[in-house]
């Protein structure tokens, strides 16, 4: 659908039936609790039933009400605070078998990379990578474990990756003062968006570099800069983000990486090995 859920509901709000303007009115006033709720919890919260939540959606044009509340929590992607957070969540993670719960919207944040992310956009990212000067990291607060674990294998791959540790955008745009035409930038930010790895990234592009952005989608502030986009998502609902699905797709990244330098791979590792070996890091030393 093109328009916003809420306009639409808010435009159709006087034909609905008694039960449909209960739904309506509660989805227009707690719309970022609303997203994240059941149908049938949503049913129970309206004094409605879960079939009339479902038909509700239905009356909307949406092909269920997944389809209806993936559009709420479209809209509401990156806005939430970490206290709306928790209270989004507490219906959710609420049961008794927490892991499971916790493990399976892990499982389905893998499963929508799978189905999302665009394959073309690897291909090109990929390939800027191998044709870059130099390579540029950048992710702030839990997006920085994100950037470390890139840079601690691609530092193994390429022989020109920087890491830009900095939180405030003038440490950042001190950080990247010489990128230029020849040199790609990865972005790494997820909602709550950072501002100021927006503000980095938006340098790099305006000073000619390719930018790289790995996100979770369209309505992320790097999607319209990036000359490729990896987008997977990061939104558990809670006040901890899910960086299960990130992680596996910068693992595709660097394993894709290293399989075109697979020679210089072969000889860095095979160094390693002999200096390991040597100075006795993985096995017991031989000092008194």
């Amino acid at each position: 659908m093109q328009k916003n859920v809420l306009h639409t509901i808010q435009k159709n709000l006087s034909g609905f039936s008694k039960g449909q303007k209960r739904i309506g009115t509660y989805i227009l006033e707690n719309y970022d609790k609303a997203a994240f709720m059941t149908a049938g919890r949503l049913g129970t919260v309206t004094g409605v039933s879960e079939s009339t939540v479902v038909r509700f959606a239905g009356s909307l044009g949406y092909d269920g009400y997944p389809a209806m509340q993936k559009a709420l929590q479209e809209l509401v992607r990156g806005r939430l605070t970490s206290l709306q957070r928790i209270e989004a969540s507490t219906d959710r993670f609420s049961g008794p078998d927490l892991i499971t719960t916790v493990l399976h919207a892990d499982m389905e944040k893998i499963r929508q990379a799978v189905d999302e992310v665009s394959r073309e956009d690897f291909r090109v990212a990929v390939e800027e990578l191998i044709a870059a000067r130099h390579i540029y990291i950048l992710g702030v607060r839990s997006s920085s474990f994100l950037a470390g674990y890139l840079h601690f294998y691609f530092h193994l791959i390429f022989d020109n990756v920087v890491l830009v540790t900095a939180n405030s955008a003038g440490d950042i745009l001190e950080k990247i003062l010489r990128i230029g035409p020849e040199d790609v930038l990865i972005g790494i930010t997820f909602p709550r968006y950072s501002s100021s790895t927006a503000v980095g990234v938006r340098f790099a592009r305006d000073r000619g570099a390719k930018i790289i952005a790995v996100t979770d989608g369209p309505s992320s502030p790097l999607y319209p800069m990036a000359a490729a986009n990896l987008t997977a998502r990061s939104d558990m609902i809670s006040f901890v983000d899910s960086l299960v699905a990130p992680f596996s797709l910068l693992n595709a990244l660097i394993v894709a990486a290293g399989q075109r330098k697979n020679a210089d791979i072969s000889q860095i590792f095979g160094s390693l090995e002999h200096i390991w070996e040597e100075y006795g890091v993985f096995g017991e030393s031989n000092e008194e």
